[in-house]
């Protein structure tokens, strides 16, 4: 049985319609590419943790020797700290792997940042020579750009996971550093406890003056410590509260948000028709949404598949992905309707193909000279079709396929 040409399907077209029916076989929206990008990323923090712990170990009687001094360049233990980068770089890459699988945008960001740091260090390390580990990084940082958009939430999980490790990091930081440089200080700090101590009274900014930094080497970490402290609370504390009063906000004002569309089948009507052809369409695994102005009064539609609106409004079919769709249907009782969601459809620009019903067969003509891709008549063609089964005429399929598609192939009342 031959296809009329107007329904063929371009290279590109086809692929995209093999992609959206795949998406929905596999459930591919539930899990793809949160989970492989998170299992990758995981992998990747653990390769550059068991790439330093090596020489890690090595440092470990630096620390043994490690005493208090009052300048930096007086510290035994910085000489042997240049593996440290790469551990807290697989370390925090390992938790942002954590919030990659709640598609977190924050999670998403850190985690190209640091992808590239390490190809940076991998590079530094062994020269451009591309070893595994490196193109393993590099394709890492590749699919990081490539699936981007589908790592844009804002959440309070990813938000608490920032300021959690943000604090953790800048108390390390100000912790070792005043015990490194304890001998600066007046009294010395001599003890990890009182480097504690000294930490967080210089970061919730009280001051107590029991400790004060004498050497010109302290005086500059406090600085640093006492900038870093305001930025790093600053910074969390609306980490975790921007997402929330976003999202309460966003469903006060706008509702909940929908899925975005995109290779998909939009059915415009709420007919017999437009429910068969919804169900024919999902009973083949292939995504379609429905657009109606009014909610009907039964459901015949999953709820994440219906849309309201009017169909010739341009941005209300922007907002139901026309522009991506695979095909728009425009399937209403009234022929004129169906008509303007047509032209409406064209002056947008789709891609997909337009098919549009029509009850009274004088409109054929009409609606073909608005370069529809396909005008069915369910009416005129099953009485097309009886005519044939009462005459006693043939009625193979290539007969029905020819009346089915002559409205649009030769113009004629099918």
């Amino acid at each position: 049985m031959r296809i009329p040409d107007v329904m063929r399907w371009s290279l590109r077209q086809r692929f995209f319609r093999f992609v959206a029916k795949a998406r929905v076989v596999l459930n591919l929206d539930v899990w793809f590419p949160q989970i492989p990008m998170a299992l990758a990323v995981g992998l990747l923090g653990g390769l550059a943790i068991l790439n330093a712990l090596p020489r890690l170990t090595r440092i470990f009687p630096e620390l043994a020797g490690l005493a208090p001094s009052a300048s930096l360049t007086q510290a035994p233990l910085l000489s042997a700290l240049g593996t440290v980068p790469e551990a807290i770089v697989g370390i925090v890459l390992l938790l942002m792997a954590i919030g990659l699988l709640f598609r977190s945008r924050f999670s998403w960001a850190i985690t190209l940042m640091l992808a590239a740091a390490m190809l940076a260090m991998l590079l530094h390390h062994y020269g451009f020579v591309w070893s595994g580990v490196v193109a393993y990084n590099a394709a890492i940082l590749m699919a990081l750009l490539v699936f981007r958009r589908h790592f844009a939430h804002t959440s309070v999980a990813a938000g608490t996971l920032f300021a959690a490790i943000s604090i953790l990091l800048l108390m390390s930081y100000a912790v070792l550093g005043s015990y490194v440089l304890g001998a600066g200080f007046s009294p010395p700090i001599m003890n990890l406890v009182n480097a504690l101590y000294f930490s967080v009274v210089t970061m919730s900014t009280v001051g107590y003056g029991d400790i004060v930094p004498k050497s010109e080497d302290a005086r500059i970490f406090v600085i640093s410590i006492i900038i870093l402290g305001i930025t790093v609370f600053a910074t969390s504390i609306s980490a975790v509260v921007v997402p929330l009063v976003n999202g309460r906000m966003q469903r006060l004002l706008m509702g909940e948000k929908r899925r975005s569309h995109r290779s998909h089948y939009l059915i415009i009507g709420d007919n017999a028709l437009a429910q068969n052809t919804y169900r024919a369409l999902r009973a083949r695994h292939l995504s379609a949404l429905v657009l109606v102005p009014v909610h009907p009064e039964r459901l015949w539609m999953a709820t994440e598949d219906l849309m309201i609106g009017d169909a010739t409004d341009l941005d209300v079919l922007r907002r139901a992905g026309a522009q991506y769709a695979l095909g728009v249907l425009a399937l209403r009782a009234n022929d004129s309707e169906n008509a303007f969601i047509i032209l409406a459809a064209r002056e947008l620009g789709v891609s997909g193909k337009t098919v549009a019903a029509v009850q009274n067969a004088k409109h054929l003509e009409r609606l073909r000279q608005i370069g529809v891709d396909l005008i069915i008549s369910p009416e005129v063609l099953g009485g097309e079709l009886l005519a044939l089964a009462l005459s006693g005429e043939n009625l193979a399929g290539d007969v029905i396929i020819h009346k089915l598609f002559t409205a649009k192939a030769e113009g004629a009342e099918i």
